[in-house]
């Protein structure tokens, strides 16, 4: 029997999503859905959910929890990755409170500043694992990352962990219908096309019958923009460089230099960040938790109805041969032919029995391509780090954040990297 192989599985409401949908696949029902994670509760959680929904679906999947990671890898065709390392209490507090101290305010810091470079950090080296794990049992396994930070965790598998990876973001499949959606623009026969890296990728082209739809975007985007709403600082950002940009403000406002500055406080205001906004929605998921538990994990009659979420539909076009579109992380392998090779970016790619096939793009405008270029810097450093273990390689990585190195001096900066890694303690391996 085939195996597909969930890690993180604990992760009891995205399992639902990706599995289930993987439940209502015709060209996935003699698979096995193998789930593994460190959390023995949560663990059960998924597997009692999964087997309600396998009942409820009358799908041919059988579902079967692990407590060895190998054992749960062992055979697999194709593994699906959704950890957190460290997970709220403690890591996401330390991301948050200490670079506070130092005046320097985030908003989500799972993907670049100070928070996303320790997310990766910590991250890295249990991912290396999981690759050393797949090399052994299952060395022909797609790995389907969804784990934040994506660019930098994509890379490292498939730099470094030999380990023939991909990493899936929901902000490309929903950039266009959300922005469309809050414009009031029908979204019928438009096609897009984007491009760049995890977080920053670029809305480069939205036409309708081969008309060019952004002067009717700006326009309208313009009007709203005179009244608060929540995608303020993309709208900015179009406004500046010309493009719409895949991932939400709150996201943005920290990838930038630009809004959140401690001498320009009266931004915060003006373009509606949500300081602190991640915090939040982890106390909120962990008091949800509390009802939605019962909801998913005790409910006999739990009905499921197909995702958009990619995962499913690659599978069944590499198992069926029908092609299948998605927005891609991958290798840089002069797909955007003005960012370094070396990065990890963002681009359209074709799945079939083949696989995945990124397809070329060519130079992005200038000003996109430099953008991207602020935070790939920041990326490979942050990567240099995480494999070498030297920690001047942390202090390059903060100190070229464009968020970080707008508030805070060197001094400060290296000062608020060492309070980090002490913090951090086991959760990080040693740097020298």
């Amino acid at each position: 029997m085939n195996k597909i192989t969930f890690i993180g599985a604990g992760s009891t409401v995205f399992a639902k999503n990706v599995l289930g949908d993987c439940m209502l696949t015709p060209s996935l029902q003699e698979f096995e859905l193998a789930l593994f994670d460190i959390d023995e509760q949560r663990l059960k959680d998924s597997e009692s959910m999964l087997l309600n929904l396998k009942a409820t679906t009358g799908s041919g999947c059988t579902v079967k929890a692990y407590q060895d990671r190998k054992e749960a890898l062992r055979g697999a065709k194709y593994v699906i990755n959704a950890i957190q390392v460290g997970g709220y209490d403690p890591c996401t507090i330390t991301d948050f409170e200490i670079p506070k101290k130092y005046g320097l305010r985030q908003t989500i810091a799972d993907t670049l500043g100070i928070g996303g470079i320790f997310r990766n950090l910590r991250t890295i080296p249990v991912m290396l694992d999981f690759a050393r794990d797949i090399q052994e049992v299952c060395p022909d396994a797609w790995f389907l990352n969804y784990t934040n930070p994506m660019a930098v965790l994509t890379n490292a598998m498939n730099t470094y962990g030999g380990v023939k990876t991909v990493g899936l973001c929901h902000s490309v499949q929903v950039c266009m219908p959300h922005l469309f959606k809050s414009l009031g623009i029908d979204t019928t026969g438009v096609q897009t096309k984007i491009a760049g890296i995890n977080h920053m990728a670029w809305l480069l082209e939205c036409t309708r019958d081969g008309v060019d739809l952004y002067p009717e975007i700006k326009r309208l985007a313009a009007e709203k923009q005179k009244e608060k709403h929540k995608d303020m600082v993309r709208y900015e950002l179009m406004f500046r460089f010309g493009y719409y940009v895949t991932e939400s403000s709150e996201h943005n406002a920290e990838y930038h230099p630009y809004f959140i500055k401690k001498n320009y406080p009266e931004l915060i205001e003006q373009l509606n960040i949500p300081l602190d906004e991640y915090p939040r929605r982890c106390i909120n998921q962990i008091e949800r938790w509390k009802t939605m538990r019962e909801e998913l994990v005790g409910d006999k009659n739990l009905e499921h109805k197909r995702s958009n979420e990619y995962a499913s539909y690659m599978l069944h076009a590499m198992e069926t041969n029908e092609p299948f579109k998605i927005g891609g992380n991958v290798m840089n392998t002069g797909l955007i032919t003005n960012l370094p090779k070396e990065a990890c970016v963002e681009v359209p790619c074709l799945v079939d029995s083949s696989g995945i096939t990124p397809t070329y793009v060519g130079d992005l405008p200038p000003q996109l391509a430099a953008l991207n270029r602020t935070n790939i810097n920041t990326q490979l450093l942050t990567l240099e780090a995480a494999i070498t273990r030297k920690k001047e390689h942390i202090y390059h990585a903060a100190l070229l954040d464009p968020h970080t190195s707008a508030e805070l001096s060197i001094d400060e900066i290296v000062a608020m990297c060492d309070e980090l890694i002490e913090a951090h303690g086991d959760w990080l391996p040693k740097y020298v």
